[in-house]
């Protein structure tokens, strides 16, 4: 088919129209064709500036980022999400996989990210997702700003919307985290992942805004970061293997947890944790083990505390097997075992900083307290620990001295 003036131009404006139209439908903007990703030493970069993204603070860019991600995602070869500096703000976007792009694919965050200040813009309970992703990279050196005191004031009733995280083999580093309004950062149903070199930081009175959270997640590494909340610093749920959390900085918050545990019947056994060259700095509580009342037959087993710097902390050593007790009478059901506490020294605000409170149903089984010197900060008087329903071992200096179990 010719034009009137005798050339082709329109039959060819009218394919590229066409084939970009079915584009649009599948997810891939029109403008793709005429401004194609630009390459980086052989890495397609997809900047969601292109994508329509605009850095004014207040814009809600949730279509512009899922566009400018799809494209990425969907993309051959290697390929990388970037969002510039800048301010961008987002309601409720979820990165989905699988990808077809060469793994991994790269998510670099340069500028601000902002949660959108509409509340209603949250409707799958989360703000951030990544999602079935086998293969990432996130860095940068921007900030995720989670703007949580919009929702603070109903942390009451319902808790605020994470920034969750399904991967495999994937890799996030270089990054801030600044006031989330539920967990700042929750990988779960995960494996092989690497977390380094964050920081992390919401006011001490924040309601749960955890700094990292984990549940369902083997082989997890989490190291060199800075944490400050107002929860805990690093929580570790059911259904974890293999987990190491090392020379973490933490503070305010209810420090480094494992648990809550036994909350809901479908939780599942946690084995193989090291929490290890850590520094707490004026936290309600420093190595914690929470786990429910009335909760599932389940086992946390392997867990390891060592070489942790406690530094005006209130309970630098608990386990807690009473977690709501007033409304689930019956005791809990998690057996904890293989548990030791090695070479931890500082200071405390309690005149009991050890304390052992294990379920009756379940005593804890294999307690070692291993070189543990805890020094009063200010006039509290003597120290003592507590003890009840474990079978404990003692190892080295202990200070405060050792408790009798009941």
């Amino acid at each position: 088919m010719v034009n009137p003036g005798g050339g082709r131009g329109t039959v060819g404006a009218c394919l590229v129209l066409g084939i970009a139209c079915l584009l649009e439908l599948s997810g891939v903007r029109c403008d793709q064709l005429l401004h194609p990703p630009r390459r980086l030493g052989g890495e397609a970069v997809f900047d969601v500036t292109k994508f329509g993204a605009v850095a004014d603070g207040s814009t809600d860019n949730a279509i512009a980022l899922i566009r400018a991600w799809k494209a990425a995602c969907n993309s051959n070869g290697a390929a990388k999400l970037l969002i510039p500096h800048g301010e961008f703000a987002a309601g409720e976007v979820v990165f989905a996989g699988p990808c077809r792009a060469k793994k991994p694919i790269t998510i670099e965050i340069h500028g601000n990210l902002l949660a959108y200040e509409d509340p209603s813009a949250y409707t799958g309970g989360a703000w951030i997702m990544l999602e079935k992703v086998d293969g990432a990279v996130l860095k940068g050196g921007g900030t995720i700003n989670g703007r949580g005191k919009m929702l603070w004031q109903y942390a009451d009733t319902k808790d605020g919307p994470p920034l969750p995280v399904t991967v495999q083999n994937a890799q996030m580093s270089n990054l801030k985290f600044v006031d989330s309004m539920g967990f700042h950062l929750k990988v779960t149903d995960s494996s092989n992942v690497g977390i380094r070199n964050l920081k992390i930081q919401a006011p001490g009175k924040s309601p749960n805004t955890d700094g990292i959270h984990l549940s369902s997640a083997i082989n997890v590494n989490i190291t060199d970061s800075i944490i400050g909340t107002g929860d805990d610093c690093v929580s570790i749920g059911h259904g974890t293997y293999n987990i190491l959390v090392a020379r973490i900085m933490c503070g305010p918050g209810h420090g480094l947890s494992v648990g809550s545990l036994g909350k809901r019947p479908t939780e599942t056994n946690l084995k193989g944790l090291t929490i290890i060259n850590c520094t707490l700095v004026g936290t309600t509580n420093g190595a914690r083990i929470k786990t429910y009342h009335a909760s599932p037959r389940i086992q946390a087993t392997s867990i390891l505390f060592q070489d942790i710097v406690m530094e005006r902390v209130k309970n630098p050593i608990i386990i807690d097997q009473h977690y709501d007790s007033k409304r689930r009478r019956e005791q809990s059901s998690v057996k904890l075992s293989d548990i030791h506490f090695r070479n931890i020294i500082g200071s405390t605000i309690s005149k009991v900083p050890v304390k052992l409170n294990c379920s009756s149903t379940f005593p804890c089984q294999g307690v070692e307290l291993a070189n543990i010197n805890l020094t009063p900060f200010g006039p509290i008087g003597p120290l003592t620990s507590a003890c009840s329903n474990a079978k404990l071992s003692i190892r080295g200096k202990l200070n405060p001295p050792r408790p009798i179990c009941k």
